[in-house]
């Protein structure tokens, strides 16, 4: 762990702690009523942190995995004490979170021969999907690499003006139409005009209507294939934001959302106001899609870039 301390600064490492405060006191606070006047791991200890794990909305089947893998230690083992319980829960939910996060990244990065690199963002109204945005946009921006920003969600005057507000607080070019206008349209402008801007980075915000997933499947589709024709390969990303407050729910957008559109990446939101840390995990697990990126804090820099092992750490802390 040493490594990643080196490389994880000191300060976003106190924000993870304290973003995910509320998530580990009431894990522990279970996790200790679990095992009281236990000694050692037994049935009746994994059926009481099985009921830990899902109402921490790790989710139903990634409990029943972290369950499983932790029996098979049992079993090898002869004698587990449930005082190593919170070593082994470390161990193998950081073992999870590594079958889908492969990289460790702790920094905001594009690929070095990608350019512009193309990131369409898609989620229901209301999880932090501009505000997502806008962050990454300072982040990127902050690196030294150029951002053009596309308002494709044109269903709400909101969503366009409050993209707006994000440009302008992090003075980066915009590109948008009336309300009403075509979302497709909007998307091509906003690749062309990134070409002509040389933009090392293109974010492209869309419409989080769930109502009829067949024209949110229909429109999705369309995006895609008119940035193709600027940008071959665009989008190189397409992030779902999900708002980690809704644990289960947000779930069920997972699902929604992965069915209307190849998801390549996950940004997990408000964690730091919720104690539902764990859908983090189950989330990943579940869909086998990278998280990417975790919002930990309200402020500009309270964005992070997922890293499975200070996530593990800060968590079990």
């Amino acid at each position: 762990m040493s490594f990643f301390k080196k490389i994880f600064s000191k300060e976003k490492k106190e924000t993870l702690d304290k973003g995910l405060e509320k998530s580990k006191t009431s894990f522990f606070s279970k996790l200790s009523k679990a095992v009281a006047g236990k000694a050692k791991v037994d049935d009746d200890v994994l059926d009481n942190l099985e009921e830990v794990l899902v109402s921490s909305d790790v989710g139903v089947d990634t409990t029943l995995k972290i369950i499983d893998r932790i029996e098979e230690r049992v079993a090898r083992d002869k004698y587990l004490g449930t005082d190593e319980l919170n070593q082994i829960l470390r161990e193998e939910i950081a073992g999870l979170l590594s079958e889908t996060n492969t990289g460790d990244e702790t920094d905001f990065t594009i690929p070095k021969n990608t350019k512009p690199y193309v990131l369409m963002v898609v989620g229901v109204n209301g999880v932090g999907k501009t505000t997502t945005i806008g962050k990454l946009a300072s982040q990127f921006k902050k690196k030294g690499l150029k951002v053009v920003l596309g308002a494709a969600d044109t269903f709400r005057a909101a969503a366009i003006d409050q993209l707006q507000v994000w440009a302008d607080r992090t003075d980066v070019p915009i590109v948008r139409q009336e309300m009403g206008s075509d979302p497709a349209s909007v998307a091509f402008d906003t690749v062309q005009s990134g070409i002509n801007q040389n933009a090392d980075v293109i974010i492209i915000d869309t419409a989080g209507r769930l109502h009829n997933k067949v024209n949110l499947m229909n429109e999705l589709s369309k995006i895609k294939r008119v940035m193709q024709k600027v940008v071959p390969d665009a989008p190189h990303d397409v992030l779902l934001v999900l708002d980690g407050s809704t644990g289960q729910n947000a779930f069920e957008q997972a699902k929604q959302f992965t069915k209307a559109t190849e998801v390549t990446s996950l940004a997990v939101t408000k964690l730091d106001g919720t104690a539902k840390g764990g859908v983090v995990i189950g989330i990943s697990d579940q869909f086998q899609i990278p998280v990417k990126y975790i919002g930990v804090g309200e402020g500009i820099d309270d964005l992070q870039v997922f890293n499975k092992h200070e996530f593990v750490d800060s968590f079990f802390k």
